[in-house]
C-alpha cells in the first residue's frame, strides 16, 4: 500500500515545505450545454479549482484531466479513465474536482473510489464545494454526509435525464428541429436554431437528384453523372462552408449509390419531419431503433425543396424496385472484390450471368471490373479450392478430444462466471436499497456489504482469470482440419470457412487469399 501524502522539497537549510502533485478533473455533459449551466462550464470549473488551490497549497504541480459532452452516469470517459490510469501509476498525490457530481453520478462508483480505491493508492480527495477533503476527514459523520450526497447525484442523473428526455419530445411534438445538424440542402434560421430554411445552393443539387429519378435514372447512373459533372459532395460543401475539415479516403469525395438513395426516401424534402425513431432503455445505455410503425412524423413542418406529388412519385417508383423476388445470394458474393477498387463485385442475372464492379458505373475507373463469367469464376475457384483442400493435413483425433475436454471445462467454468455474477447484482441492490431506506430515515442503521462485495469480486476475478487461461489453451489446440469425403460444393459455409477474399482482375488474373486453418 502506498502511504505518501505528497513531496518534501528542500526549500534552504533550515525549511522544507510539501510539495505536492494535484490532478484536476473537470466535467461538462451535453445536459450542462442544453441547460446553458454556465456555473459548469470547463472555464468556471478550471477558474473556482485553481483559485482553491492557489489559497491551500504553497508548492504544487498542476495536471488537468476532462470529458466535454460526457455524462456522469458511468467512467466509461476517456478523461477519467486516463486519471485512474495514471493514480495507478503514482503520477499524483490529489485529485480536486469543484463538486462529486463532476466526478461521478453513480454513488456505487464514487464511493467504492472515495472509501477504497483513493485511500489505498495513497491519493488525497477534495470536492470543493461538498467541503470535502479526505485529509482531514475523521468519523463517520462526515462519511455518511458524502454517501447520501452521492445517493443525491446519483438519483439527480436519473431524473435529469427523464426530463432532458421529456423536454426534446415535447420540443419535437411542437414542431421545433432538435436535430444538432441541418440535413443536406437546408440550414438553421439565424433567429431560430429550432427551424429549417432552404440553402439554395444545396437545394439545386437535390432538386437535380429527384428530377433525374423522375426520368428513370437508377441512383447508380445519377451518382455517376454527379462524379462526372464533379458536382459537390454534401461533405465538400460543409468544407467550403468551414463546419468540418475531413479528407478523403482516396484522391477526392464521390458520390455513391446510397447517399442518392438516403436522399430519394428523406420525407424532409417534401417539408417534413421524421422523429422518435430510437428509444433509450436507460440512464447511460445505448439508443435502440424502434420498429418503423412507431415512427412520428409532423407534416408540413418548413419549407420543402421538392413538391410532395413529386416526392411520392418517386417513392413508388422505389418501392416497385424493392419488392421485386430477390434470388438467393450467390456464394462468391461478399468474398469477390475487384483487383482495382478493392470494392465486392455484383452478379449481373440472365442468359449469361456475370460478376461486374458496381463501383466502374459509379466512379467511371476504367481499371474496375467489366465482365467475368459466373460460370467461369465458380470452376475456377473449385479447381483451386480442390488442390488447396488436398494440400491440408488431418489434424490429430487426440488434439480434436483434447478441443473438447477444454471445450466443455470452459462451459463449466463460465456458468459458475454467471452464477457469481448473479450473486454480486444481488449483494449490490441488496447494499443500494438498505443505504437507500437508511438514509430516507426509514432504518436506524446502515449495515454495508462492502465486504461481501469485495469478496464476491474476487471470486469473479478468479473465474475469469481461469475462463481466459482455458480459452489461450483453446486457441493453442490445433484444430481438426476438414477434408471433404464426397466432392467439394461451392456453398456459403465452404467460403465461410476456407476463402478470404478472391481477387478478380479478369478471367486471367485471379488471386484466392485462403484463410489460415
Amino acid at each position: 500500500m502506498s502511504t505518501k501524502t505528497g513531496r518534501i522539497k528542500q526549500m534552504d537549510k533550515d525549511k522544507a515545505v510539501t510539495f505536492i502533485r494535484i490532478a484536476v478533473y473537470m466535467r461538462l455533459s451535453k445536459t450542462d450545454e442544453t441547460m446553458q449551466e454556465e456555473s459548469n462550464s470547463i472555464s468556471m470549473q478550471r477558474i473556482l479549482i485553481r483559485k482553491y488551490i492557489a489559497s491551500h497549497f504553497a508548492e504544487y504541480e498542476v495536471m488537468e484531466y476532462q470529458d466535454n459532452g460526457f455524462p456522469g452516469t458511468n467512467f466509461n470517459r476517456p478523461g477519467v479513465q486516463r486519471l485512474l490510469e495514471d493514480a495507478r501509476n503514482e503520477k499524483f498525490d490529489c485529485v480536486v474536482v469543484k463538486d462529486f457530481s463532476r466526478f461521478g453520478r453513480d454513488y456505487m462508483e464514487v464511493g467504492s473510489y472515495l472509501e477504497q480505491i483513493f485511500p489505498f493508492l495513497g491519493i488525497r480527495f477534495i470536492s470543493i464545494n461538498d467541503h470535502y477533503d479526505s485529509g482531514s476527514s475523521q468519523g463517520n459523520t462526515t462519511d455518511l454526509d458524502v454517501n447520501f450526497k452521492n445517493l443525491l447525484y446519483d438519483l439527480y442523473s436519473k431524473d435529469l435525464s427523464q426530463k432532458v428526455k421529456t423536454s426534446l419530445r415535447a420540443r419535437k411534438e411542437g414542431g421545433q428541429y432538435v436535430s444538432g445538424n441541418a440535413p443536406f440542402g437546408y440550414e438553421k434560421a439565424l433567429n431560430d436554431r429550432h427551424m429549417l430554411i432552404i440553402c439554395e445552393d444545396e437545394a439545386a443539387v437535390v432538386r437535380e437528384i429527384f428530377a433525374l429519378a423522375l426520368q428513370g435514372m437508377t441512383s447508380s447512373q445519377t451518382a455517376k453523372k454527379l462524379n462526372l459533372e464533379n458536382v459537390p459532395t454534401p461533405v465538400e460543401f460543409k468544407i467550403r462552408k468551414g463546419k468540418t475539415s475531413r479528407k478523403p479516403k482516396g484522391d477526392k469525395f464521390y458520390w455513391s449509390s446510397s447517399t442518392i438513395c438516403s436522399i430519394l426516401r428523406n420525407p424532409v424534402y417534401a417539408g417534413d419531419v421524421e422523429y422518435g425513431k430510437t428509444e433509450r432503455e436507460q440512464v447511460g445505455g445505448r439508443n435502440v431503433l424502434k420498429a418503423r410503425a412507431e415512427w412520428k412524423m409532423i407534416r408540413n413542418h418548413h419549407a420543402p425543396i421538392i413538391a410532395r406529388e413529386d416526392f411520392e412519385e418517386v417513392q413508388k417508383s422505389r418501392g416497385e424496385s424493392s419488392q421485386k423476388v430477390r434470388k438467393s445470394r450467390h456464394p462468391l458474393i461478399g468474398r469477390a472484390v475487384c483487383g482495382c477498387c478493392k470494392r465486392n463485385l455484383s452478379v449481373k442475372m440472365g442468359l449469361n450471368p456475370y460478376f461486374t464492379c458496381h463501383n466502374r458505373y459509379v466512379t467511371g475507373l476504367e481499371g474496375c471490373v467489366s465482365k467475368v463469367n459466373v460460370m467461369f469464376l465458380e470452376q475456377a475457384v473449385l479447381f483451386r479450392l480442390e488442390e488447396y483442400l488436398e494440400s491440408q493435413n488431418l489434424a490429430a483425433e487426440a488434439s480434436q478430444r483434447r478441443r473438447d475436454d477444454l471445450a466443455g471445462k470452459r462451459d463449466e467454468l463460465l456458468l459458475d462466471l454467471r452464477q457469481a455474477e448473479r450473486e454480486y447484482d444481488r449483494l449490490k441492490q441488496q447494499h443500494y436499497e438498505r443505504y437507500q431506506l437508511y438514509s430516507l430515515g426509514k432504518q436506524t442503521k446502515f449495515k454495508s456489504l462492502h465486504t461481501e462485495m469485495e469478496k464476491q469480486q474476487k471470486v469473479i476475478c478468479g473465474l475469469q482469470g481461469q475462463v481466459i487461461q482455458v480459452e489461450e489453451q483453446i486457441a493453442m489446440a490445433e484444430p481438426e482440419k476438414f477434408v471433404p469425403e464426397d466432392d467439394v460444393l461451392l456453398t456459403s459455409e465452404t467460403m465461410e470457412q476456407y476463402i478470404d477474399s478472391i481477387v478478380v482482375s479478369n478471367e486471367e488474373e485471379i488471386e484466392i487469399r485462403w484463410k489460415e486453418l
